[in-house]
């Protein structure tokens, strides 16, 4: 690799401790704490009636140099490990001259450290380690990313800092190392999966795992990634959905299933979209789009008072109140709010299209009549749901697998729920009936040319499953990298993705 100067002077460092015998990377570490338990151990030990009497405690800790200053015959420096910031207090009486010197000279921020000392309060209040013994865990070769000075009570403290949003989405381990901000947003991350889990075993659903590699993708409107398998001579796709999977468990016997994972969708990149994201799926035997409409807002209110603390939450400069009972709002009368049209007066993509035509509204001529309705949903209807609302009664024709309404085969029972102008979830009255199934397939068939990320193949095995009888059901889809975007007020996908897909650099 090539070098630039700074990462030069720090190879050169490498060299001169190795030569004075000291490994710059040693096989392994022996704290006795993590930092945050070094800190509420001495806070528990002043409170201890016997502190006064009592020896010092002693720590060995670990971490990397996030802060530095020398300051002649003593140095402080703050480390940093995955539980908090301690200070480190070293003084020549110690620790002697030469490795004072040494101190100052080989150490740089971003190195990682091992001090053993006696933890003890400075006169400014703060808990530090007076160390007498350290060394070197880790030497960073590259810095890094820029500095900032920092004024602390009246003391010059330089810390590392990365703003760049581009920089931060390539060099992610970059980004965590020096922004304690994002990594406070992949915890909230962490905390909703686990309370999405919680919320659903407490209800009896069983957690899952279904393939990625599938040889029919289906459950979604969506182009596939698609891949072949070298030993079975089989093309195969990634996965845009778990849905067909899951409801396939349901007619094997378990009523109530649920997953957690990753879903692939060959399409645009927006601040909404990734090509690679989170998807919570769940299916219930026995249920409507109105119970699981319940159960969602609950599950969201569940996730907030868990994550949060609280089920109000700050997004784009909306308030937003999660509690339960959100807004109900039939598609239809939406539309008509919105945009003057009543997609009931235009039952095909002809008369839509006049309609639009007419309103000045945008469209692709020839273009299905599902797709012109929902890009009226997209660019009219969703940005105007700020509040918690569902989203309910689909036409058939962007509903694929969702149950028609009794006595309206041109609608079905199906809601979408929106929150902050965002589409959150998806869900249905699952179509049970295995013809009326058949039949839907044949339509996307033949509706949607065979590039047209909007036409569903036709899945035989999962007919198969169907006519072996599938009791009446709900089915809900979330997007987890939207719920983490509106809990922790991000306004693009990429800082709720560990690793985000970029464009090439050179591009």
């Amino acid at each position: 690799m090539e070098r630039n100067e700074l990462e030069k002077i720090r190879l050169e460092k490498i060299e001169r401790m190795r030569a004075l015998g000291k490994e710059p990377y040693p096989t392994s570490a022996q704290p006795t704490h993590r930092n945050l338990e070094a800190l509420k151990a001495f806070e528990s030990a002043e409170l201890s009636e016997e502190s006064a009497d009592s020896e010092p405690l002693t720590a060995t800790l670990v971490g990397r140099i996030r802060a530095m200053r020398h300051m002649g015959k003593i140095a402080f420096f703050h480390i940093e490990d995955g539980t908090a910031r301690i200070q480190l207090f070293f003084r020549i009486n110690e620790i002697g001259e030469d490795l004072m010197q040494q101190l100052k000279e080989d150490y740089d921020l971003g190195d990682y450290i091992q001090a053993s000392g006696s933890l003890f309060r400075t006169k400014t209040g703060e808990i530090s380690l007076h160390v007498h013994h350290f060394h070197m865990l880790s030497k960073a070769i590259t810095p890094l990313p820029a500095a900032k000075d920092e004024v602390v009570d009246g003391k010059v403290i330089r810390h590392a800092t990365l703003n760049d949003p581009e920089t931060r989405y390539r060099q992610r381990y970059a980004d965590l190392a020096v922004n304690p901000e994002a990594r406070e947003i992949f915890r909230v991350r962490s905390k909703t999966i686990r309370a999405i889990r919680d919320f659903l075993d407490e209800r009896d659903f069983l957690e899952v795992e279904t393939p990625i590699l599938q040889p029919i993708y289906g459950g979604a409107a969506a182009r596939p990634f698609v891949t072949f398998h070298n030993q079975l001579k089989q093309e195969l796709y990634l996965r845009i959905s778990f849905e067909l999977y899951l409801k396939r468990l349901i007619v094997g016997g378990f009523d109530r299933v649920y997953e957690i994972g990753r879903d692939f969708r060959n399409e645009g990149v927006s601040f909404k979209h990734n090509p690679e994201f989170t998807q919570i799926e769940f299916y219930m035997a026995y249920a409507d789009y109105h119970s699981i409409m319940e159960l969602t807002e609950n599950m969201v209110a569940y996730v907030c008072d868990k994550v949060l603390g609280s089920r109000t939450i700050q997004f784009r400069g909306n308030t937003i109140d999660i509690s339960p009972p959100w807004r109900r709002l039939e598609l239809r009368q939406g539309l008509i709010e919105t945009t003057g049209i009543d997609i009931n007066q235009n039952p095909t993509g002809e008369s839509l299209e006049t309609a639009m035509k007419a309103k000045g509204y945008a469209f692709k001529p020839g273009s299905p009549r599902g797709k012109l309705i929902d890009s009226l949903i997209g660019d009219y209807l969703e940005p105007s749901l700020i509040q918690p609302t569902f989203l309910y009664d689909y036409p058939r024709d962007i509903s694929p697998l969702a149950k028609s309404k009794p006595g309206d085969p041109s609608m079905t029972e199906r809601f979408e729920g929106f929150v902050a102008g965002m589409e959150l979830c998806n869900a249905f009255t699952e179509l049970n009936d295995p013809l009326d199934q058949e039949q839907r397939f044949i339509e996307m068939g033949r509706d949607y040319e065979s590039d047209d990320e909007e036409r569903h193949p036709m899945d035989e095995d999962y007919l198969r499953a169907m006519s072996y009888g599938m009791p009446p059901m709900g089915g809900f889809g979330m997007g987890v990298d939207r719920l983490v975007m509106l809990l922790t007020n991000q306004q693009t996908i990429r800082e709720v993705l560990l690793f985000p897909h970029l464009r090439k650099l050179e591009e």
